[in-house]
């Protein structure tokens, strides 16, 4: 894929996501602050470049904003977000981000990208239930973008 319009590259903000996914669930298991986390994964930008700008505000606004992630994700959970499995917590809290915070991001990109990384870092049918979570939350977050 070549850069959008916008100069939006779709690769770069994948692989921002992807390293987000890992950065936050590192954040999870370790705690830690925003920018620990951040230089942790700088040597992953040599190794495969992402959209650097994008991948800090997605780590450090899940960091910011993790209570309210958490109490606005919770009326579509069936458990309580700590027995969410990590990687579907750490996709549920980025995703949750993005769209709430990112109105600049097409609800249908969130959803899709969160359930991709799930397939490749998490559990077989994991996805399915990050699938499920999202559609609801983006029913009501996003509701005008949805036409509903």
């Amino acid at each position: 894929m070549k850069r959008r319009h916008d100069g939006i590259d779709p690769v770069m903000r994948t692989r921002a996501r992807r390293r987000a996914l890992q950065a936050v669930y590192a954040w999870q298991l370790s705690g830690g602050r925003a920018e620990e986390i951040l230089v942790q994964f700088a040597h992953e930008q040599a190794r495969e470049p992402a959209d650097l700008g994008y991948f800090e505000d997605l780590v450090r606004g899940v960091i910011a904003h993790r209570a309210d992630l958490d109490a606005a994700l919770a009326p579509f959970l069936d458990r309580g977000i700590e027995q969410v499995d990590p990687v579907e917590r750490a996709a549920l809290r980025i995703a949750a981000y993005e769209l709430r915070q990112r109105p600049d991001v097409p609800y249908r990109v969130v959803l899709n990208e969160a359930i991709e990384t799930v397939k490749r870092f998490g559990a077989e049918h994991g996805h399915t239930y990050v699938n499920g979570v999202l559609d609801r939350a983006a029913a009501e977050w996003r509701a005008v973008e949805r036409g509903g």
